[in-house]
């Protein structure tokens, strides 16, 4: 579905083992299958260990072998970490990557970095987070995520019944593209207050007792929930920014004997937060697929290189529901099926 709208691996400028070994092998592959034609395509994550940018990385890499191209992988610190994203990519580019897949950080910040590569005739899509204009890349590979937000809000709207909602959010990082439009979906389907799709900032009606942002980290969420915990004991669903996040929350609620009268909801669909949601630990979360962005990324890099022809706009690369009870009027996957399609390691 279409909207308008490995030169080694280097960390702060500081070149890895691991990733010579990558550079080679798929170096390696690229020459015997194609002679060598110098195609290379880059490929920038907001970590390296986050279970769905490792597989997504894994994906890119396999993409990259079957189509005989060179992949330059990079990433930054941390969910916030900009600096290391554009240093990543003046690595690649340097290393003679003309293309440039990322996932941005800093969806406003990467911008001028971005510009000035599209002005050097560099193609530039990214993949699971947009821009901030979107159109700031030649294209988006990624997740609906605001439908991702209706999923899990309509799930925890059926689940919560007659009770009024007291919820935490434990978002994001104020401003990000993602990090909004999950939450704005999360409300909307809850049937709540909320902001449109097009908005980056998060809606903030009186249900949510209280907030506070993760950036994705487990640790940090895990402090955002003990401190609402605290501050607002009311609370009886949380709506976590990713499964590392609601990791963290769920430890908080088993610290203090909430477990059983509070329920998470999340976004990603790894493997381990699919076991989580079998085991009772997550509610539901909503399934996210990085190794189809990742190969749609790689081919329309290829395409790029060899004719020219770039991509433009939002693609769709799919979401689906993963619930551990079923609830009427809300389609799901059973946590059974969810396994079948997840990503990373329990």
């Amino acid at each position: 579905m279409t909207r308008p709208l490995p030169m080694p691996v280097r960390q702060r400028g500081r070149l890895t083992t691991l990733g010579v070994r990558v550079l080679t092998l798929l170096a390696v592959a690229a020459c015997s299958r194609a002679g060598g034609d110098g195609a290379v395509i880059g490929l920038v994550t907001k970590t390296e260990t986050n279970p769905f940018f490792v597989k997504m990385k894994d994906g890119a890499q396999q993409a990259a072998v079957s189509q005989a191209v060179t992949l330059l992988v990079g990433a930054g610190r941390s969910d916030s970490d900009n600096a290391g994203q554009v240093a990543a990519i003046e690595n690649q580019v340097a290393a003679g990557a003309r293309v440039i897949l990322i996932s941005p950080s800093d969806a406003k910040a990467i911008v001028p970095t971005i510009t000035k590569l599209r002005n050097d005739g560099i193609l530039v899509i990214a993949l699971d987070s947009p821009t901030d204009p979107v159109d700031a890349t030649d294209g988006f590979f990624g997740t609906d995520n605001y439908r991702a937000g209706e999923l899990i809000g309509a799930y925890a709207r059926a689940r919560l019944g007659n009770t009024p909602p007291k919820i935490v959010t434990i978002d994001l990082l104020p401003g990000h593209p993602t990090g909004a439009q999950r939450h704005n979906g999360f409300l909307t389907g809850l049937g709540l207050a909320s902001n449109p799709r097009e908005s980056n900032q998060n809606a903030a009606p009186s249900d949510i007792v209280c907030s506070g942002d993760s950036i994705g980290d487990q640790a940090k969420a895990q402090t955002v929930m003990e401190n609402c915990l605290q501050s607002a004991p009311a609370v009886n669903v949380v709506y976590a920014i990713n499964e590392p996040s609601a990791a963290g929350a769920y430890n908080a609620l088993v610290k203090a004997g909430r477990d059983r009268d509070v329920f998470i909801v999340t976004v990603d669909g790894g493997c381990r937060g699919v076991d989580d949601v079998a085991a009772g630990h997550f509610a539901a979360t909503a399934q996210q697929y990085p190794v189809r962005m990742a190969e749609l990324g790689v081919t329309a890099g290829v395409e790029f290189l060899r004719s020219g022809k770039k991509p433009s706009g939002f693609t769709d690369t799919g979401v689906a529901l993963v619930a551990g009870d079923k609830r009427d009027g809300v389609e799901s996957l059973t946590p059974a099926e969810g396994a079948a399609r997840c990503w990373g390691t329990k």
